[in-house]
Protein backbone atom coordinates (compact mmCIF):
# COMPACT_ATOMS: atom_id res chain seq x y z
CA UNK A 1 0.00 0.00 0.00
CA UNK A 2 0.76 3.87 -0.92
CA UNK A 3 1.94 5.61 2.44
CA UNK A 4 0.47 8.96 1.93
CA UNK A 5 0.78 12.61 3.73
CA UNK A 6 -1.18 15.67 3.94
CA UNK A 7 1.73 19.22 3.91
CA UNK A 8 0.44 21.99 4.96
CA UNK A 9 2.99 24.57 4.02
CA UNK A 10 3.24 28.00 5.90
CA UNK A 11 -0.48 28.29 6.85
CA UNK A 12 0.39 30.80 10.10
CA UNK A 13 -1.45 34.06 11.50
CA UNK A 14 1.03 36.42 9.89
CA UNK A 15 -0.74 35.40 6.62
CA UNK A 16 -4.39 36.38 7.45
CA UNK A 17 -3.80 39.40 9.11
CA UNK A 18 -6.35 42.35 8.23
CA UNK A 19 -5.72 44.31 5.14
CA UNK A 20 -2.88 41.94 4.34
CA UNK A 21 -4.01 38.76 4.17
CA UNK A 22 -3.36 36.24 1.81
CA UNK A 23 -5.35 35.78 -1.59
CA UNK A 24 -9.08 34.05 -0.91
CA UNK A 25 -7.52 33.24 2.27
CA UNK A 26 -10.96 32.20 3.99
CA UNK A 27 -11.92 29.52 0.95
CA UNK A 28 -7.97 28.31 1.71
CA UNK A 29 -8.22 28.00 5.77
CA UNK A 30 -11.66 25.57 4.80
CA UNK A 31 -10.45 23.92 2.13
CA UNK A 32 -7.17 22.84 4.16
CA UNK A 33 -9.54 22.24 6.90
CA UNK A 34 -11.87 19.74 4.95
CA UNK A 35 -8.49 18.13 3.34
CA UNK A 36 -7.03 17.25 7.20
CA UNK A 37 -10.57 15.93 8.31
CA UNK A 38 -10.53 13.77 5.43
CA UNK A 39 -6.47 12.88 6.08
CA UNK A 40 -7.01 12.35 9.91
CA UNK A 41 -10.61 9.90 9.24
CA UNK A 42 -8.19 8.14 7.21
CA UNK A 43 -5.91 7.61 8.96
CA UNK A 44 -3.07 9.57 6.90
CA UNK A 45 -0.16 11.34 8.76
CA UNK A 46 -0.97 15.25 8.46
CA UNK A 47 2.46 17.21 8.19
CA UNK A 48 2.83 21.15 9.26
CA UNK A 49 5.65 23.25 7.92
CA UNK A 50 6.08 26.23 10.16
CA UNK A 51 8.18 28.78 8.60
CA UNK A 52 10.65 30.73 11.13
CA UNK A 53 12.17 34.21 10.66
CA UNK A 54 14.70 36.13 13.03
CA UNK A 55 13.44 38.86 15.91
CA UNK A 56 11.57 41.56 14.62
CA UNK A 57 10.65 40.03 11.10
CA UNK A 58 6.44 39.11 10.99
CA UNK A 59 7.50 35.46 11.59
CA UNK A 60 9.82 35.51 14.28
CA UNK A 61 9.91 32.21 16.33
CA UNK A 62 7.61 32.43 19.31
CA UNK A 63 5.46 35.43 18.22
CA UNK A 64 1.54 35.74 17.40
CA UNK A 65 2.38 35.49 13.94
CA UNK A 66 4.71 32.69 13.63
CA UNK A 67 1.67 30.25 15.15
CA UNK A 68 0.10 28.11 12.53
CA UNK A 69 -3.39 29.20 12.24
CA UNK A 70 -5.46 28.41 14.77
CA UNK A 71 -8.55 26.85 12.17
CA UNK A 72 -6.07 24.51 11.42
CA UNK A 73 -4.10 23.94 14.42
CA UNK A 74 -2.11 20.11 14.68
CA UNK A 75 -3.66 17.84 17.03
CA UNK A 76 -1.48 16.09 19.59
CA UNK A 77 1.06 13.82 17.64
CA UNK A 78 1.42 15.50 14.38
CA UNK A 79 4.24 16.66 12.48
CA UNK A 80 5.67 19.99 12.67
CA UNK A 81 8.19 20.44 11.14
CA UNK A 82 10.39 24.08 11.53
CA UNK A 83 12.42 25.56 8.10
CA UNK A 84 13.99 28.90 7.70
CA UNK A 85 14.02 28.72 4.08
CA UNK A 86 11.53 28.39 1.25
CA UNK A 87 12.57 24.73 0.43
CA UNK A 88 10.79 22.47 3.61
CA UNK A 89 13.39 19.99 2.81
CA UNK A 90 16.62 22.10 3.20
CA UNK A 91 17.77 22.01 6.67
CA UNK A 92 14.86 20.18 7.96
CA UNK A 93 13.99 16.81 9.53
CA UNK A 94 10.90 16.76 7.20
CA UNK A 95 12.84 13.67 4.72
CA UNK A 96 13.81 12.10 8.07
CA UNK A 97 10.54 12.13 9.44
CA UNK A 98 8.62 11.26 5.98
CA UNK A 99 10.91 8.55 5.52
CA UNK A 100 10.67 6.60 8.83
CA UNK A 101 6.56 6.48 8.19
CA UNK A 102 7.22 5.17 5.15
CA UNK A 103 5.43 7.99 3.05
CA UNK A 104 5.46 8.38 -0.32
CA UNK A 105 3.04 10.38 -1.81
CA UNK A 106 2.82 13.81 -0.66
CA UNK A 107 -0.38 16.18 -1.04
CA UNK A 108 0.84 19.82 -0.91
CA UNK A 109 -1.02 22.79 0.04
CA UNK A 110 -0.57 26.09 1.86
CA UNK A 111 1.46 29.83 1.19
CA UNK A 112 3.11 31.16 -0.89
CA UNK A 113 2.46 29.61 -4.56
CA UNK A 114 5.89 31.31 -5.64
CA UNK A 115 7.96 30.18 -3.31
CA UNK A 116 7.70 27.70 -0.59
CA UNK A 117 4.95 25.54 -2.11
CA UNK A 118 6.85 25.49 -5.53
CA UNK A 119 10.03 25.24 -3.71
CA UNK A 120 8.93 22.40 -1.89
CA UNK A 121 6.84 20.90 -4.85
CA UNK A 122 10.07 20.84 -6.91
CA UNK A 123 12.25 19.42 -3.85
CA UNK A 124 9.66 16.78 -3.01
CA UNK A 125 9.74 15.58 -6.98
CA UNK A 126 13.72 15.57 -6.61
CA UNK A 127 13.65 13.22 -3.57
CA UNK A 128 11.54 10.95 -5.20
CA UNK A 129 7.76 11.23 -3.65
CA UNK A 130 4.84 10.98 -5.85
CA UNK A 131 3.31 14.70 -5.40
CA UNK A 132 -0.22 15.93 -5.42
CA UNK A 133 -0.32 19.77 -5.58
CA UNK A 134 -4.01 20.82 -4.37
CA UNK A 135 -4.17 23.45 -7.30
CA UNK A 136 -7.52 25.57 -5.14
CA UNK A 137 -5.47 25.04 -1.49
CA UNK A 138 -2.25 27.14 -2.50
CA UNK A 139 -2.08 30.65 -2.28
CA UNK A 140 -0.23 33.93 -2.23
CA UNK A 141 -0.33 37.93 -2.67
CA UNK A 142 -0.66 40.19 -6.13
CA UNK A 143 2.75 41.26 -7.62
CA UNK A 144 3.08 44.73 -9.14
CA UNK A 145 2.73 42.36 -12.51
CA UNK A 146 0.68 40.03 -12.03
CA UNK A 147 -2.51 39.44 -9.73
CA UNK A 148 -2.87 36.26 -6.78
CA UNK A 149 -4.89 34.47 -9.15
CA UNK A 150 -2.55 34.85 -11.98
CA UNK A 151 0.60 33.90 -10.34
CA UNK A 152 -1.57 30.39 -9.01
CA UNK A 153 -2.76 29.58 -12.39
CA UNK A 154 0.29 29.90 -13.45
CA UNK A 155 2.39 27.68 -11.42
CA UNK A 156 -0.02 25.52 -11.61
CA UNK A 157 0.59 24.91 -15.26
CA UNK A 158 4.45 25.12 -14.37
CA UNK A 159 4.51 22.36 -11.60
CA UNK A 160 2.76 19.75 -13.54
CA UNK A 161 6.25 18.47 -14.99
CA UNK A 162 6.98 17.92 -10.89
CA UNK A 163 3.05 16.66 -9.10
CA UNK A 164 -0.25 15.84 -10.62
CA UNK A 165 -2.43 18.85 -10.31
CA UNK A 166 -5.84 18.61 -9.03
CA UNK A 167 -8.59 20.42 -7.17
CA UNK A 168 -9.75 19.66 -3.76
CA UNK A 169 -12.69 18.57 -5.75
CA UNK A 170 -10.99 15.24 -6.96
CA UNK A 171 -9.05 14.56 -3.98
CA UNK A 172 -10.61 11.41 -1.66
CA UNK A 173 -8.00 10.74 0.91
CA UNK A 174 -8.45 7.45 1.63
CA UNK A 175 -5.65 4.62 2.28
CA UNK A 176 -5.83 3.12 -1.16
CA UNK A 177 -6.84 6.07 -2.72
Amino acid sequence: MENKALVIIDVQNTMFLEGEEVFNGNELLQGIKALIKQARLAKIPVVYIQHNETTGYPLENGTYGWEIHSEISPEEGEIVVQKTTPDSFLKTTLDQKLRKKGIEHLFLVGIQTEICVDTTCRSAFSKGYEVTLVSDLHSTWPSSELTAQQIINHHNKALRWFADVKSSDEIQLSPKA
